[in-house]
């Protein structure tokens, strides 16, 4: 844890026409074709309109600031992978100049100038000039002074809420959605996500044998677990399994408790140990767990289940494909 997404028939078709309809009648299409084009730029005005008409506009940030933003921002700072996500989501691959070391989705970000990780570059991001930068409240504490640095820099500086279920993500979205002037897009990205987390509510709904899951976030000998009051709790509440932890946060668990506790499904959360699932599953006095037993230890990739973007429904889905296989056809 520490270690913290038929245009060749009607191509085909328009061929054949143009071959049978002849010169006169190319001639009568010119008219179609110069109003269609008139047509797509109006569209084209029509939404820059649209987007300048929700300018200015005044936001309240996790820190309590009121934040007034007077134009779509043209170029744009990521302080944090969640961030960036939904930036990208909303098609400001081009607006955004400079993102966290860690982020690596989408592939583009790999390719933006890199400002830091939790330790950021303050003169770096003051040097890029950002008419807008996108911070987190999980950065508080440890970054407040170089936020205040860029605050005195003349920077805006937006203070990202951390959302802690998928209500706090969905609003995320939406509100950044308003402070870049992409506000039809946020909803259209919730509208989805919403649409996919009924999708695996409703198969998983349908399952008769509730299992009991354990959780691990990192590897032995500190093996960290998500209890009550955490997203993975949300997850698990939302697809009807049982956490084998029941205390409040993240918790750190031995491997003997896990054992007494007998998981039907072990799920790893983390990436950073070669071959874990392998390295879990050999543990000692793993071999009389069911989830070893029924070959039910599933890695799952902890940035769509812990990045609160775009992709955290898709996480849901994994980690109920994990516990119940059976209810998606798997």
């Amino acid at each position: 844890m520490k270690k913290i997404w038929q245009l060749w028939l009607t191509a085909i078709l328009a061929t054949f026409l143009l071959a049978a309809c002849g010169t006169d009648d190319a001639k009568k299409d010119d008219t179609p074709a110069t109003e269609n084009t008139q047509t797509e730029d109006q569209a084209t005005d029509e939404s820059s309109e649209e987007t300048a008409e929700a300018f200015p506009v005044t936001l309240t940030d996790a820190v309590g600031n009121e934040i007034t933003i007077e134009q779509a921002p043209e170029t744009i700072v990521s302080m944090i992978p969640s961030n960036t996500e939904i930036l990208f989501a909303l098609g400001l691959n081009d607006e955004i100049v400079g993102v966290n070391d860690w982020d690596n989705y989408p592939e583009e970000a790999l390719e933006k100038e890199k400002i830091g990780g939790m330790e950021f570059n303050v003169e770096k991001i003051i040097s890029m000039t950002p008419d807008i930068v996108f911070a987190h409240e999980s950065m508080l504490g440890v970054g407040d002074e170089g936020l205040q640095q860029l605050r005195d820099a003349g920077l805006t500086v937006f203070v990202v809420k951390n959302a802690a279920d998928f209500e706090q993500t969905y609003e995320t979205i939406q509100t950044i959605g308003q402070a870049t002037g992409k506000t039809e897009e946020a909803e259209k990205i919730v509208e989805d996500m919403k649409a996919k987390v009924e999708e695996v509510v409703a198969k998983t709904a349908t399952v008769e044998n509730k299992k009991r899951v354990f959780i691990e976030t990192s590897d032995a000998p500190e093996i960290y677990a998500p209890g009550k009051n955490t997203f993975m709790q949300q997850f698990l509440d939302m697809i009807g399994a049982e956490n084998i932890v029941t205390e409040e946060g993240w918790v750190m668990i031995s491997p003997e408790e896990i054992v007494s506790q007998n998981p039907d499904v072990i799920i790893v959360m983390y990436s950073y140990v070669p071959d874990i699932v392998e390295s879990v599953k050999n543990r000692d006095g793993f071999s009389d767990i069911t989830a070893v037993k029924e070959d039910a230890v599933i890695q799952v990739d902890e940035n769509i289940t812990s990045r609160t973007g775009p992709r955290l429904a898709q996480g849901l889905e994994e980690v109920a494909k994990a516990i119940y296989p059976e209810a998606f056809g798997e």
